[in-house]
């Protein structure tokens, strides 16, 4: 059973089936957000997703990132700042080839993204970056 449904842009209507949120510093006791934190967060959260679903791919929605205007720069470079919660959600949908029996057969793809609230997708009213996701280019077909 489904959470929620989120539907693309393409049409295509997808099913959230489970979902991390979490502070994107959380836990950061000594430094300052910029772009070698950022990277190494990222990439901890792609590591993550692949370990707990090896079978499906992961697919990353580049962050935005905020700089400060203020000129400051620390020994790592500029205050670089990513939105507030890290998602990794796994979606499921029918399958990507149309040769498959739907019956039989379910595509899916795990994603990580960023956002400013912690708020669940849903329908129409999900994040337009999350909702433009090619997902026949990305998700992957099994066999149920």
């Amino acid at each position: 059973m489904s959470l929620t449904r989120v539907v693309l842009l393409s049409g295509r209507s997808i099913e959230l089936s489970d979902i991390r949120l979490s502070s994107t510093y959380g836990g950061m006791l000594e430094g300052y957000p910029c772009a070698r934190v950022n990277d190494m967060r990222i990439n901890g959260l792609l590591r993550g997703a692949e370990r707990e679903s090896p079978r499906t791919p992961v697919h990353l929605i580049d962050p935005p990132r905020e700089y400060r205007d203020d000129g400051s720069k620390g020994p790592f470079g500029p205050v670089e700042i990513l939105p507030a919660v890290a998602c990794v959600a796994s979606f499921r949908s029918s399958p990507v080839s149309p040769s498959l029996d739907p019956g039989l057969h379910r595509s899916a793809l795990t994603v990580v993204w960023f956002q400013p609230t912690p708020q669940v997708p849903s329908g129409t009213d999900a994040d337009k970056r999350l909702r433009a996701l090619p997902w026949e280019g990305l998700a992957r077909d099994d066999e149920l």
